[in-house]
């Protein structure tokens, strides 16, 4: 039987046909913003420095880390991952944990002693930094990274502001505190400790022997709650019971502990009193489920015991035979448009009483503005600032706390970096300001998923409340290095290109040409099918209009 199949190929070649006349678009090679990057506080690269971790570069993940954030180990312990919630893999089984690999990431950076640089170029010009908390440290670190002269003045002896003397150890040891502070301080940052800029005059000073002062002060002063007499032995304020020692904290503690509020401050209150042995009871305006505490710390915290009365506010309190008569009521509270805002109406007939010993208020701080009130223009509750982080007196920024209402540790770092840079565009005019360019990032849309397995989460282990209530160590334990390499490994790596050859492959024109660190497309062959954007695992591909055509 003769054959009469057609053959695939003969000696012709196909060169001559330019399908490439056909199309109305043509693909477009384009590493974009990730939705992590777009939410991370710090503008850390996050996909970048995950496939590193990946690929077993974990020097190189530090590095691409602390290029932005200073605190890797810090911050994969307490930051409030809002790249978590951002990450596209939540839509196909869980989101990646990018905080337990940052945390790996750091703790292996202090295990082995990797240092930062100094700068290849010192500069003449100082900065005064006032104030070592997230917001001053980042700053310091930064700049001395760009070659200025980083004088740290800070009112008490130890560094590290809220990180040392606002967060426990249970959530954040102090060995790992230490040690991504002296990294900082070995860049030959002068230290100033225990020294206190007082006033509009003590700042004028310090301006006098500055080219420039970043101010870095927190929020210092505990918002007083309605209906309570601070004045009484039973109320504890929230920030001198979280910087006491626990000898100290028992003293100031009886056996039933009020712990008023719903955020992070009122958890680690909470917390740290369960570790001294008391019962302890949390009122919050917040109802359940809208706590402004991170949702791991409220499930911890109820892990190990601590009662919850929600929806819920303190009308008076009163010690009668030796007890704490706290009279609440139940209230609706909703919240308002910018953090910090709320309002709350009380329910009638609704009114209880708590049996307790002790009040601890924990309802946040409020920035000190009296300290600059002849210098210094305030914005409502914080520190007026432009949009490069300078205040109303030229030559004098502010950042974090001061100046900012989005109390977190980590936004705060990402304020000293912009401050830092802010203050360098200031000073040399042959640098512009950061201001990195807006772009959309890559939605869940643009992934392939067909070439993502299944694979869950590798979670960190968590030390059993039955034995975490015994001491002040650490909750969270961190990952293996086989955890790690399998949590990375299910990073989308959205918008970044991995050569995977994808496109390469698929391509039905034979358009798609390899080269040595990517592929370039041929206009001459590619008839715009979008096979190569369809077969993209990462969405770092898309179709744009040929303006050709």
């Amino acid at each position: 039987m003769k054959d009469i199949r057609t053959p695939l190929w003969t000696h012709l070649t196909s060169e001559p046909r330019k399908t490439g006349t056909w199309r109305s678009a043509l693909p477009l090679y384009q590493n974009e913003s990730s939705p992590c990057l777009d939410a991370c506080p710090v503008s850390g690269r996050v996909a970048e420095w995950i496939k590193q971790v990946k690929d077993g570069d974990l020097r190189g993940a530090w590095e691409t880390l602390s290029d932005n954030n200073p605190f890797p180990a810090i911050a994969g312990r307490i930051c409030h991952h809002p790249c978590e919630i951002a990450c596209n893999r939540r839509d196909h089984d869980e989101t990646v944990g990018i905080c337990s690999l940052e945390r790996f990431v750091g703790d292996m950076a202090l295990d082995q002693g990797w240092q930062f640089p100094l700068p290849t170029k010192e500069r003449t010009q100082s900065i005064a930094v006032v104030g070592s908390g997230p917001a001053g440290l980042s700053g310091a670190y930064q700049l001395r990274r760009l070659g200025f002269q980083v004088s740290l003045y800070e009112l008490k002896e130890e560094l590290g502001g809220l990180m040392r003397y606002g967060i426990p150890s249970y959530r954040l040891a102090r060995d790992v505190l230490d040690g991504e502070i002296n990294r900082i301080i070995a860049m030959n940052v002068t230290l100033h400790t225990r020294h206190d800029v007082t006033d509009a005059s003590g700042l004028r000073d310090l301006q006098s022997k500055h080219d420039a002062v970043f101010l870095a002060t927190g929020a210092s002063r505990p918002k007083p709650l309605p209906g309570l007499d601070y004045t009484q032995p039973w109320v504890v304020d929230s920030a001198i019971f979280l910087a006491a020692t626990p000898n100290d904290q028992a003293q100031m503690t009886g056996a039933h502990v009020l712990v008023i509020g719903g955020g992070s401050a009122a958890m680690d209150v909470a917390r740290s009193a369960r570790r001294l042995g008391r019962k302890v009871t949390v009122l919050s305006l917040e109802a359940e489920g809208q706590l402004p505490a991170q949702e791991v710390e409220v499930v911890e915290a109820r892990e190990e015991s601590v009662l919850f009365v929600s929806g819920a506010m303190l009308q008076q309190a009163a010690s009668a035979d030796g007890v704490v008569e706290a009279g609440c009521t139940r209230v609706e509270f909703v919240p308002g448009g910018t953090p910090g805002s709320f309002s709350v109406a009380p329910i009638q007939g609704s009114d209880f009483t708590l049996m307790v010993d002790t009040i601890i208020p924990a309802i946040g701080q409020d920035a000190d503005l009296d300290r600059w009130a002849q210098l210094l223009d305030p914005d409502g509750p914080v520190i007026s600032t432009d949009g490069n982080w300078q205040t109303s007196r030229k030559g004098v920024f502010a950042g974090g706390d001061l100046a900012s209402m989005t109390r977190f540790v980590t936004e705060a770092v990402g304020m000293g970096k912009d401050a830092a840079h802010a203050i360098t565009a200031t000073l040399d005019r042959d640098c512009a300001a950061l201001t990195p360019p807006a772009q959309a990032f890559v939605g869940n849309d643009r992934i392939n998923t067909a070439y993502q397995a299944d694979h869950a989460r590798s979670t960190q282990p968590v030390v059993p409340a039955s034995t975490r209530l015994k001491s002040f160590d650490e909750v969270q334990q961190p990952l293996t290095q086989d955890q790690a390499h399998q949590e990375a490994s299910r990073c989308f790596s959205c918008g970044t290109c991995i050569y995977c050859d994808n496109c390469y492959f698929y391509c039905p024109d034979m358009a798609i040409t390899k080269l040595e660190n990517g592929y370039s497309v041929d206009p001459d062959y590619c008839k715009g099918c979008g096979l190569c954007v369809a077969e993209c695992p990462t969405g770092s591909i898309h179709m744009q209009e040929d303006e050709l055509t």
